[in-house]
């Protein structure tokens, strides 16, 4: 039986990977802040299917939280065969008027932290001839949009570089870049959701279900959807001043309310 350790466990697309993995008989390890939860979230699974659910709670913005996973995924004795860095936030607010401390908090989160796992689990997996990471980025990672968007970018641009780094090592590296899924994230942010239109929704089980056949297929990029790839799609060949001004509309628009 194979072990998969997830962050941000708890909700959305975390929770998803849990119920899903867990579903299909592997054991998991559970990362949020929240031990309440996780200490829930581990009895149901556990009851459920069967599986064995391991928590710990960590605070992926904070250095005690990210060594902590670390050393989880680096122990030999209880191997890791798949990550999946889902951890992440969004801040309400244009640039300028995010706190700098917030600003460096997502990158923590969205860039150190995701380096951090993705190198400790790869290297233990690379010993063992196999294994595989899934790093959720996002769809906003292809247009001009803050901080947020630039973090993706960077998770889409590590993942495939390391994946090619990898290559023939057995270990297998994705980017899951998903549009609007129905989670906690938006309210968590104080970001409104009213006028996003019903279309763009995403249902987190059926994304996870995508993504894990896209790692299967030995994809290092994933756009779960074939809404969001037509978008993708129209994006790569718009001029990059012109998708600045219509992500700069949307955010005010789908974003912060």
């Amino acid at each position: 039986m194979t072990t998969a350790l997830i962050t941000g466990a708890t909700a959305g697309i975390g929770a998803a990977f849990a119920r899903r993995l867990a579903a299909d008989g592997h054991d998991v390890v559970l990362v949020a802040r929240d031990l309440k939860r996780l200490r829930e979230q581990a009895t149901e699974l556990h009851d459920r299917h069967g599986v064995e659910a391991e928590v710990l709670a960590a605070d992926l913005s904070e250095e005690e939280g990210i060594a902590a996973v670390e050393a989880r995924l680096s122990d030999r004795r209880r191997p890791v065969d798949l990550l999946v860095n889902n951890a992440g936030f969004g801040n309400k607010g244009r640039f300028l008027d995010v706190s700098m401390a917030d600003e460096l908090r997502m990158l923590t989160v969205h860039c150190e932290a995701v380096l951090r796992l993705t190198s400790a689990a790869a290297a233990a997996m690379k010993e063992r001839g196999r294994g595989g990471v899934v790093n959720v980025a996002s769809v906003a990672a292809f247009v001009p949009r803050g901080t947020y968007g630039a973090s993706k970018a960077w998770v889409v641009q590590f993942t495939q570089g390391a994946a090619k780094d990898l290559a023939g090592s057995g270990v297998r590296l994705m980017a899951l870049c998903p549009g609007f899924v129905r989670t906690e994230f938006h309210e968590r942010a104080g970001m409104g959701t009213d006028n996003i239109p019903g279309w763009m929704w995403l249902d987190a089980d059926k994304l996870v279900a995508a993504a894990l056949s896209d790692l299967a297929r030995g994809k290092t990029l994933s756009v779960p959807d074939p809404r969001y790839k037509a978008l993708m799609g129209v994006v790569k060949l718009a001029p990059r001043a012109l998708l600045g001004g219509v992500s700069s509309k949307a955010g005010r628009k789908y974003g912060p309310q």
